[in-house]
Protein backbone atom coordinates (compact mmCIF):
# COMPACT_ATOMS: atom_id res chain seq x y z
CA UNK A 1 0.00 0.00 0.00
CA UNK A 2 2.84 2.37 0.86
CA UNK A 3 4.37 1.81 -2.57
CA UNK A 4 1.18 2.91 -4.34
CA UNK A 5 0.76 5.90 -2.05
CA UNK A 6 4.31 7.04 -2.75
CA UNK A 7 3.77 6.60 -6.48
CA UNK A 8 0.52 8.58 -6.37
CA UNK A 9 2.19 11.39 -4.42
CA UNK A 10 5.09 11.50 -6.92
CA UNK A 11 2.75 11.63 -9.93
CA UNK A 12 0.54 14.26 -8.26
CA UNK A 13 3.56 16.42 -7.46
CA UNK A 14 4.79 16.12 -11.05
CA UNK A 15 1.37 17.03 -12.49
CA UNK A 16 0.92 20.02 -10.16
CA UNK A 17 4.42 21.27 -10.89
CA UNK A 18 4.10 20.85 -14.66
CA UNK A 19 0.72 22.60 -14.63
CA UNK A 20 2.22 25.57 -12.82
CA UNK A 21 4.83 25.93 -15.57
CA UNK A 22 2.37 26.33 -18.45
CA UNK A 23 3.26 29.10 -20.88
CA UNK A 24 1.07 30.82 -23.45
CA UNK A 25 2.01 32.82 -26.51
CA UNK A 26 1.69 36.57 -26.15
CA UNK A 27 2.51 37.31 -29.81
CA UNK A 28 0.15 35.97 -32.47
CA UNK A 29 1.32 34.50 -35.76
CA UNK A 30 -1.77 36.03 -37.39
CA UNK A 31 -1.08 39.16 -39.40
CA UNK A 32 -2.35 42.25 -37.55
CA UNK A 33 -2.94 44.12 -40.82
CA UNK A 34 -6.37 44.28 -42.50
CA UNK A 35 -6.86 42.42 -45.76
CA UNK A 36 -5.03 44.25 -48.54
CA UNK A 37 -8.09 43.97 -50.78
CA UNK A 38 -10.05 46.27 -48.47
CA UNK A 39 -8.01 49.28 -49.63
CA UNK A 40 -8.57 48.59 -53.36
CA UNK A 41 -12.12 47.21 -53.67
CA UNK A 42 -13.17 45.70 -57.00
CA UNK A 43 -16.46 47.59 -57.21
CA UNK A 44 -17.88 50.80 -58.54
CA UNK A 45 -16.28 52.96 -61.21
CA UNK A 46 -15.92 56.52 -62.35
CA UNK A 47 -18.28 58.64 -64.41
CA UNK A 48 -16.05 59.38 -67.42
CA UNK A 49 -18.08 60.02 -70.54
CA UNK A 50 -17.66 57.39 -73.26
CA UNK A 51 -19.37 57.83 -76.65
CA UNK A 52 -21.73 55.27 -78.10
CA UNK A 53 -20.44 52.15 -79.85
CA UNK A 54 -21.39 53.62 -83.22
CA UNK A 55 -19.50 56.85 -82.56
CA UNK A 56 -16.45 54.94 -81.27
CA UNK A 57 -16.52 52.74 -84.35
CA UNK A 58 -16.60 55.80 -86.62
CA UNK A 59 -13.65 57.33 -84.78
CA UNK A 60 -11.57 54.13 -84.93
CA UNK A 61 -12.20 53.69 -88.66
CA UNK A 62 -11.12 57.27 -89.25
CA UNK A 63 -7.86 57.06 -87.24
CA UNK A 64 -5.50 54.20 -86.29
CA UNK A 65 -5.22 55.55 -82.73
CA UNK A 66 -8.17 57.03 -80.85
CA UNK A 67 -7.52 58.45 -77.39
CA UNK A 68 -10.55 59.33 -75.30
CA UNK A 69 -10.28 62.18 -72.78
CA UNK A 70 -8.45 61.05 -69.64
CA UNK A 71 -6.61 58.15 -71.33
CA UNK A 72 -3.22 57.47 -69.73
CA UNK A 73 -1.70 54.48 -71.60
CA UNK A 74 1.54 55.05 -73.54
CA UNK A 75 3.58 52.81 -75.84
CA UNK A 76 6.55 52.67 -78.18
CA UNK A 77 4.94 53.19 -81.59
CA UNK A 78 7.98 51.85 -83.47
CA UNK A 79 7.93 48.52 -81.61
CA UNK A 80 4.18 48.19 -82.15
CA UNK A 81 4.50 48.88 -85.91
CA UNK A 82 7.30 46.32 -86.17
CA UNK A 83 5.20 43.72 -84.36
CA UNK A 84 2.11 44.48 -86.48
CA UNK A 85 3.78 43.88 -89.82
CA UNK A 86 1.06 43.98 -92.48
CA UNK A 87 -1.76 43.81 -89.90
CA UNK A 88 -3.87 46.98 -89.78
CA UNK A 89 -3.71 47.67 -86.05
CA UNK A 90 -6.22 50.20 -84.73
CA UNK A 91 -6.02 51.13 -81.08
CA UNK A 92 -8.79 52.57 -78.91
CA UNK A 93 -7.51 54.04 -75.64
CA UNK A 94 -9.99 54.80 -72.84
CA UNK A 95 -9.41 56.31 -69.40
CA UNK A 96 -9.27 54.14 -66.26
CA UNK A 97 -12.06 53.74 -63.74
CA UNK A 98 -14.90 53.28 -66.23
CA UNK A 99 -18.14 51.78 -65.01
CA UNK A 100 -19.30 48.42 -66.38
CA UNK A 101 -21.48 49.92 -69.11
CA UNK A 102 -18.71 52.18 -70.41
CA UNK A 103 -16.18 49.33 -70.42
CA UNK A 104 -18.64 47.20 -72.36
CA UNK A 105 -19.09 49.92 -75.00
CA UNK A 106 -15.33 50.04 -75.48
CA UNK A 107 -15.13 46.25 -75.75
CA UNK A 108 -17.97 46.18 -78.33
CA UNK A 109 -16.04 48.27 -80.86
CA UNK A 110 -15.19 45.51 -83.35
CA UNK A 111 -13.24 47.89 -85.56
CA UNK A 112 -10.57 48.28 -82.85
CA UNK A 113 -7.77 45.73 -82.99
CA UNK A 114 -6.58 46.70 -79.51
CA UNK A 115 -8.67 48.25 -76.74
CA UNK A 116 -7.04 49.78 -73.67
CA UNK A 117 -8.90 50.79 -70.51
CA UNK A 118 -6.47 52.54 -68.20
CA UNK A 119 -3.49 50.25 -68.78
CA UNK A 120 -5.49 47.04 -69.24
CA UNK A 121 -4.83 45.79 -72.77
CA UNK A 122 -7.26 43.56 -74.68
CA UNK A 123 -8.36 42.71 -78.18
CA UNK A 124 -11.08 40.38 -79.37
CA UNK A 125 -11.17 37.44 -76.98
CA UNK A 126 -7.58 37.99 -75.86
CA UNK A 127 -6.11 40.01 -73.01
CA UNK A 128 -2.43 40.76 -72.46
CA UNK A 129 -1.20 41.12 -68.89
CA UNK A 130 2.19 41.68 -67.35
CA UNK A 131 3.88 38.70 -65.76
CA UNK A 132 7.18 40.10 -64.52
CA UNK A 133 8.36 42.90 -62.28
CA UNK A 134 9.77 44.74 -65.32
CA UNK A 135 6.36 44.68 -67.03
CA UNK A 136 4.49 45.84 -63.93
CA UNK A 137 7.03 48.55 -63.12
CA UNK A 138 6.78 50.10 -66.59
CA UNK A 139 2.99 49.74 -66.63
CA UNK A 140 2.25 51.29 -63.26
CA UNK A 141 5.14 53.77 -62.95
CA UNK A 142 4.90 55.33 -66.46
CA UNK A 143 1.70 53.81 -67.97
CA UNK A 144 3.89 52.01 -70.55
CA UNK A 145 1.95 49.11 -72.12
CA UNK A 146 4.27 48.43 -75.06
CA UNK A 147 5.06 44.84 -74.05
CA UNK A 148 1.38 44.04 -73.58
CA UNK A 149 0.39 45.48 -77.00
CA UNK A 150 3.25 43.68 -78.77
CA UNK A 151 2.29 40.40 -77.07
CA UNK A 152 -1.38 40.85 -78.03
CA UNK A 153 -0.59 41.70 -81.67
CA UNK A 154 1.68 38.65 -81.92
CA UNK A 155 -1.18 36.52 -80.62
CA UNK A 156 -3.63 37.99 -83.12
CA UNK A 157 -1.14 37.28 -85.93
CA UNK A 158 -0.51 33.79 -84.51
CA UNK A 159 3.19 34.59 -84.31
CA UNK A 160 5.64 33.60 -81.55
CA UNK A 161 5.53 35.95 -78.58
CA UNK A 162 8.54 38.28 -78.76
CA UNK A 163 10.77 38.78 -75.75
CA UNK A 164 9.73 41.57 -73.41
CA UNK A 165 11.83 44.72 -73.34
CA UNK A 166 12.28 46.72 -70.16
CA UNK A 167 11.56 50.21 -71.46
CA UNK A 168 11.92 51.98 -68.13
CA UNK A 169 15.29 53.69 -67.77
CA UNK A 170 16.68 54.78 -64.40
CA UNK A 171 18.99 57.62 -63.46
CA UNK A 172 20.58 58.71 -60.22
CA UNK A 173 18.73 61.59 -58.57
CA UNK A 174 20.63 64.84 -58.27
CA UNK A 175 21.61 66.18 -54.87
CA UNK A 176 18.93 68.84 -55.17
CA UNK A 177 16.28 66.26 -56.07
CA UNK A 178 17.30 64.02 -53.20
CA UNK A 179 17.28 66.88 -50.71
CA UNK A 180 13.94 68.21 -51.93
CA UNK A 181 12.00 64.96 -52.23
CA UNK A 182 9.12 64.78 -49.78
CA UNK A 183 9.51 61.84 -47.42
CA UNK A 184 7.66 60.91 -44.28
CA UNK A 185 7.83 58.18 -41.67
CA UNK A 186 4.61 56.23 -41.32
CA UNK A 187 3.67 53.60 -38.71
CA UNK A 188 3.08 50.19 -40.22
CA UNK A 189 3.07 46.52 -39.20
CA UNK A 190 4.78 45.66 -42.49
CA UNK A 191 8.31 45.92 -41.07
CA UNK A 192 9.92 44.79 -37.79
CA UNK A 193 10.61 48.31 -36.50
CA UNK A 194 6.94 49.30 -36.76
CA UNK A 195 7.57 52.15 -39.22
CA UNK A 196 8.95 52.91 -42.68
CA UNK A 197 10.16 55.94 -44.62
CA UNK A 198 7.74 56.54 -47.50
CA UNK A 199 8.21 58.63 -50.65
CA UNK A 200 5.13 59.10 -52.87
CA UNK A 201 5.63 60.46 -56.40
CA UNK A 202 3.20 60.94 -59.30
CA UNK A 203 3.21 58.78 -62.42
CA UNK A 204 6.48 59.45 -64.25
CA UNK A 205 6.72 60.82 -67.83
CA UNK A 206 6.83 58.08 -70.46
CA UNK A 207 10.13 57.64 -72.27
CA UNK A 208 12.24 59.71 -69.87
CA UNK A 209 14.74 58.36 -67.32
CA UNK A 210 13.20 58.04 -63.87
CA UNK A 211 15.15 59.19 -60.79
CA UNK A 212 15.76 56.13 -58.64
CA UNK A 213 15.28 57.43 -55.12
CA UNK A 214 15.10 54.06 -53.33
CA UNK A 215 18.78 52.99 -53.38
CA UNK A 216 19.94 56.57 -52.78
CA UNK A 217 17.74 56.94 -49.70
CA UNK A 218 18.77 53.47 -48.47
CA UNK A 219 22.41 54.57 -48.60
CA UNK A 220 21.60 57.79 -46.78
CA UNK A 221 19.48 56.06 -44.11
CA UNK A 222 21.02 52.59 -43.63
CA UNK A 223 18.91 50.11 -41.70
CA UNK A 224 15.67 52.01 -42.43
CA UNK A 225 12.88 50.39 -44.50
CA UNK A 226 12.34 52.62 -47.56
CA UNK A 227 9.12 52.47 -49.61
CA UNK A 228 9.01 54.51 -52.83
CA UNK A 229 5.83 54.89 -54.90
CA UNK A 230 5.79 56.07 -58.53
CA UNK A 231 2.17 56.37 -59.59
CA UNK A 232 0.72 52.94 -58.78
CA UNK A 233 4.13 51.23 -58.66
CA UNK A 234 5.43 50.61 -55.11
CA UNK A 235 8.88 49.21 -54.38
CA UNK A 236 10.90 48.41 -51.27
CA UNK A 237 14.51 49.19 -50.42
CA UNK A 238 16.40 48.64 -47.20
CA UNK A 239 17.11 45.74 -44.83
CA UNK A 240 16.82 42.29 -46.46
CA UNK A 241 16.00 43.89 -49.82
CA UNK A 242 17.64 41.09 -51.81
CA UNK A 243 15.50 38.45 -50.12
CA UNK A 244 12.28 40.36 -49.80
CA UNK A 245 11.71 43.09 -52.42
CA UNK A 246 10.95 40.76 -55.32
CA UNK A 247 8.69 38.56 -53.20
CA UNK A 248 6.70 41.57 -52.03
CA UNK A 249 6.38 43.11 -55.49
CA UNK A 250 5.52 39.89 -57.30
CA UNK A 251 2.91 38.81 -54.76
CA UNK A 252 1.22 42.24 -54.72
CA UNK A 253 1.04 42.87 -58.46
CA UNK A 254 0.19 39.27 -59.33
CA UNK A 255 -2.82 39.66 -57.03
CA UNK A 256 -3.88 43.25 -57.79
CA UNK A 257 -2.22 44.09 -61.13
CA UNK A 258 -5.30 43.56 -63.29
CA UNK A 259 -7.47 45.57 -60.89
CA UNK A 260 -5.00 48.47 -60.69
CA UNK A 261 -4.68 48.50 -64.48
CA UNK A 262 -8.36 49.30 -65.10
CA UNK A 263 -9.17 51.35 -61.98
CA UNK A 264 -7.94 54.70 -60.66
CA UNK A 265 -7.40 54.44 -56.92
CA UNK A 266 -5.88 57.18 -54.78
CA UNK A 267 -2.17 56.55 -54.29
CA UNK A 268 -2.73 56.28 -50.52
CA UNK A 269 -5.07 53.32 -51.10
CA UNK A 270 -2.51 51.54 -53.27
CA UNK A 271 0.22 52.18 -50.70
CA UNK A 272 -1.98 50.92 -47.86
CA UNK A 273 -2.83 47.75 -49.80
CA UNK A 274 0.88 47.15 -50.50
CA UNK A 275 1.89 47.60 -46.85
CA UNK A 276 -0.92 45.29 -45.69
CA UNK A 277 0.21 42.67 -48.20
CA UNK A 278 3.79 43.02 -46.95
CA UNK A 279 2.58 42.53 -43.37
CA UNK A 280 0.82 39.31 -44.43
CA UNK A 281 4.03 38.07 -46.08
CA UNK A 282 6.10 38.98 -43.05
CA UNK A 283 3.82 37.13 -40.65
CA UNK A 284 3.69 34.17 -43.03
CA UNK A 285 7.41 33.67 -42.38
CA UNK A 286 9.03 35.20 -45.45
CA UNK A 287 10.27 38.25 -43.54
CA UNK A 288 11.56 38.83 -40.03
CA UNK A 289 9.01 38.64 -37.19
CA UNK A 290 9.07 38.02 -33.42
CA UNK A 291 8.72 34.53 -32.03
CA UNK A 292 5.57 33.83 -30.01
CA UNK A 293 7.57 33.25 -26.80
CA UNK A 294 10.95 32.10 -25.55
CA UNK A 295 10.85 28.66 -23.93
CA UNK A 296 11.90 28.56 -20.29
CA UNK A 297 15.26 27.09 -19.35
CA UNK A 298 14.53 23.35 -18.91
CA UNK A 299 17.20 22.97 -16.21
CA UNK A 300 15.74 25.79 -14.10
CA UNK A 301 12.22 24.43 -14.57
CA UNK A 302 13.21 20.86 -13.65
CA UNK A 303 15.27 21.61 -10.53
CA UNK A 304 12.35 21.96 -8.03
CA UNK A 305 10.87 18.62 -9.04
CA UNK A 306 14.10 16.64 -8.73
CA UNK A 307 13.86 16.11 -4.92
CA UNK A 308 10.34 14.76 -5.31
CA UNK A 309 11.43 12.40 -8.05
CA UNK A 310 14.42 11.31 -5.97
CA UNK A 311 12.32 10.50 -2.90
CA UNK A 312 9.72 8.69 -5.00
CA UNK A 313 12.37 6.65 -6.80
CA UNK A 314 14.12 5.69 -3.52
CA UNK A 315 10.86 4.60 -1.93
CA UNK A 316 9.88 2.69 -5.05
CA UNK A 317 13.31 1.07 -5.20
CA UNK A 318 13.14 -0.21 -1.62
CA UNK A 319 9.56 -1.36 -2.09
CA UNK A 320 10.41 -3.26 -5.26
CA UNK A 321 13.52 -4.75 -3.67
CA UNK A 322 11.54 -5.96 -0.69
CA UNK A 323 8.87 -7.36 -2.97
CA UNK A 324 11.50 -9.21 -4.98
CA UNK A 325 12.95 -10.80 -1.84
CA UNK A 326 9.53 -11.94 -0.65
CA UNK A 327 8.19 -13.01 -4.05
CA UNK A 328 7.54 -16.75 -4.53
CA UNK A 329 9.94 -18.55 -6.80
CA UNK A 330 7.23 -19.91 -9.04
CA UNK A 331 4.72 -17.64 -10.68
CA UNK A 332 1.76 -18.45 -12.89
CA UNK A 333 2.14 -18.15 -16.66
CA UNK A 334 1.72 -14.56 -17.85
CA UNK A 335 -0.71 -13.55 -20.60
CA UNK A 336 1.68 -12.48 -23.37
CA UNK A 337 -0.78 -9.98 -24.84
CA UNK A 338 -0.66 -7.75 -21.76
CA UNK A 339 2.86 -6.30 -22.33
CA UNK A 340 2.01 -5.55 -25.96
CA UNK A 341 -1.23 -3.85 -24.96
CA UNK A 342 0.61 -1.84 -22.30
CA UNK A 343 3.23 -0.76 -24.85
CA UNK A 344 0.58 0.32 -27.35
CA UNK A 345 -1.41 2.35 -24.82
CA UNK A 346 1.80 3.92 -23.48
CA UNK A 347 2.82 5.01 -26.99
CA UNK A 348 -0.64 6.49 -27.51
CA UNK A 349 -0.40 8.39 -24.22
CA UNK A 350 2.98 9.84 -25.21
CA UNK A 351 1.60 11.10 -28.55
CA UNK A 352 -1.51 12.58 -26.93
CA UNK A 353 0.53 14.38 -24.26
CA UNK A 354 1.81 16.70 -27.01
CA UNK A 355 -1.75 17.57 -28.03
CA UNK A 356 -3.72 17.98 -24.79
CA UNK A 357 -3.45 18.46 -21.06
CA UNK A 358 -6.84 16.89 -20.37
CA UNK A 359 -7.11 15.52 -16.80
CA UNK A 360 -8.25 12.21 -18.30
CA UNK A 361 -4.79 11.85 -19.85
CA UNK A 362 -3.19 12.31 -16.43
CA UNK A 363 -5.43 9.62 -14.95
CA UNK A 364 -4.53 7.33 -17.85
CA UNK A 365 -0.81 7.85 -17.16
CA UNK A 366 -1.33 6.90 -13.52
CA UNK A 367 -3.18 3.74 -14.56
CA UNK A 368 -0.48 2.81 -17.10
CA UNK A 369 2.22 3.29 -14.45
CA UNK A 370 0.28 1.04 -12.10
CA UNK A 371 -0.11 -1.58 -14.84
CA UNK A 372 3.62 -1.56 -15.53
CA UNK A 373 4.36 -1.91 -11.82
CA UNK A 374 1.92 -4.82 -11.62
CA UNK A 375 3.75 -6.54 -14.48
CA UNK A 376 7.14 -5.90 -12.89
CA UNK A 377 5.89 -7.18 -9.54
CA UNK A 378 4.34 -10.29 -11.12
CA UNK A 379 0.88 -9.46 -9.83
CA UNK A 380 -2.05 -11.35 -11.28
CA UNK A 381 -3.18 -10.83 -14.85
CA UNK A 382 -6.51 -9.64 -13.53
CA UNK A 383 -4.80 -6.74 -11.72
CA UNK A 384 -2.92 -5.77 -14.86
CA UNK A 385 -6.06 -5.97 -17.03
CA UNK A 386 -7.99 -3.81 -14.58
CA UNK A 387 -5.39 -1.07 -14.77
CA UNK A 388 -5.21 -1.32 -18.57
CA UNK A 389 -9.00 -1.10 -18.84
CA UNK A 390 -8.94 2.04 -16.71
CA UNK A 391 -6.15 3.55 -18.81
CA UNK A 392 -7.92 2.71 -22.07
CA UNK A 393 -11.17 4.27 -20.87
CA UNK A 394 -9.42 7.48 -19.80
CA UNK A 395 -7.47 7.70 -23.07
CA UNK A 396 -10.66 7.19 -25.04
CA UNK A 397 -12.33 9.95 -23.03
CA UNK A 398 -9.45 12.35 -23.77
CA UNK A 399 -9.24 11.34 -27.46
CA UNK A 400 -12.90 12.16 -28.06
CA UNK A 401 -12.12 15.78 -27.17
CA UNK A 402 -9.29 16.08 -29.68
CA UNK A 403 -9.99 17.62 -33.09
CA UNK A 404 -7.83 14.95 -34.72
CA UNK A 405 -8.98 11.46 -35.78
CA UNK A 406 -7.18 8.24 -35.08
CA UNK A 407 -6.34 8.77 -31.39
CA UNK A 408 -9.05 6.62 -29.84
CA UNK A 409 -7.37 3.53 -28.33
CA UNK A 410 -9.26 1.00 -30.44
CA UNK A 411 -8.35 2.78 -33.69
CA UNK A 412 -4.76 3.43 -32.62
CA UNK A 413 -4.06 -0.16 -31.52
CA UNK A 414 -5.69 -1.56 -34.64
CA UNK A 415 -3.49 0.65 -36.82
CA UNK A 416 -0.34 -0.47 -34.96
CA UNK A 417 -1.27 -4.10 -35.44
CA UNK A 418 -1.92 -3.49 -39.14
Amino acid sequence: MLRWVSLAVAVAALVVFAGAQRQSADVSFESPAPDAAAAVPDSGGGSAAVPSVAELTRLVRASPVVRLPGAIAQWDAARVRAAAGDLDVRILVAPPDLDDAARQRVADVDAATVTIVGTQVGGGLLQAVGDSLDDWRAQFATADVTNQIVTLVAGLRKQPTPADVDGLRWREPTAAELAGVARRTVPTQAFPGGSAMVVVLPRQPFGKPVPRYGPALARRFPGTPIVVQYGDWVEYHGPQEQDFAEVAGASFYARFGDLLARRAFPQQNVLTAYLNQVADIRYAGVFDRPLPYRPADPVRVALPVLPWLFVACVLLFFALSLRTLLRPVASPARDRSLPARLAGLSALAVEMSALTDDPALTRALVALTAARSALDDDLTDASVRAQLRTAEAELDHAARRLPYPGYRPADYLRERLA
